[in-house]
């Protein structure tokens, strides 16, 4: 099982309680001629074990959005809080260290080795984070065998489907240990049984305690998270949730 906040063991500097991520009053503008507000004034809470949906069309600010909640980007102005510690001023090197340790990513189109197999591309994400081969081996078979690719554990890419890819690619995040699943349009480049098979082992991880934001233009999709917000012009809305009858 995935290990809640609260469970991290002493002396990790992740915070015990509160959400995982918060964004304060976050803006992002872009210094062009004139000027492009990518997102404006945004408030948003994740506590562990939130499977939140951000939903909007093109250009409507998900991507710069996505950027910033995975330490790509920085906001221009704000607060952002991962795990209770604002990141916004933080150093590029501590930067990418938080985002190593503490954020999985999950792409439309995979971003798999080619010429590796499924067991290599898992572990390689942990090249990143300083974990030794064979713990890195052993975090790679557990998160293979989570996803149910287990498998497949010596097969290249593109000897495996579109859904099993992904599932790989999932469990390359997973192995990192993250505090926070970031999902960039996950099944955009699945058909509808893979869709549903990937949505269906969201909800087994969500179930596990693991925290996840997909962010989709796709509103059955969206419709699977507990919770959806929609950003419109870089400004985000939440919508109500439905009332158990």
């Amino acid at each position: 099982m995935f290990r809640r906040t609260a469970d991290r063991p002493e002396g990790d500097r992740r915070c015990a309680s509160g959400p995982v991520i918060d964004l304060l009053n976050v803006s992002r503008v872009f210094g062009t001629e004139p000027p492009v507000v990518a997102l404006s004034e945004i408030d948003l809470r994740v506590d562990t074990g939130d499977y939140l949906a951000i939903v909007g069309p093109s250009g409507s600010g998900k991507s710069t959005l996505l950027n910033v909640l995975g330490l790509l980007d920085r906001p221009s102005d704000g607060e952002f809080f991962l795990d209770g510690v604002d990141v916004a001023g933080l150093g590029d090197g501590e930067r990418t260290r938080w985002r190593a340790d503490r954020l999985g990513f999950v792409f439309q189109s995979f971003h798999l080795l080619p010429n590796r197999s499924a067991l290599e591309n898992v572990m390689f994400g942990g090249l990143y984070q300083g974990v030794d081969r064979k713990e890195r081996r052993a975090r790679a078979i557990e998160a293979l065998e989570r996803v149910g690719v287990a498998h497949r554990s010596a097969s290249l890419p593109g000897q495996m489907s579109g859904g099993e890819r992904q599932r790989v690619a999932i469990a390359r995040a997973l192995a990192m240990k993250p505090s926070v699943l970031l999902c960039d349009e996950p099944t955009g480049n699945l058909d509808s049984t893979n869709t549903a098979s990937v949505l269906d082992l969201f909800d087994s991880l969500i179930a596990d305690g693991l925290t996840i934001v997909v962010i989709t233009h796709d509103r059955n999709v969206a419709q699977r998270a507990h919770r959806r917000v929609t950003i419109t012009d870089g400004r985000l809305v939440e919508e109500p949730q439905a009332v158990a009858s």
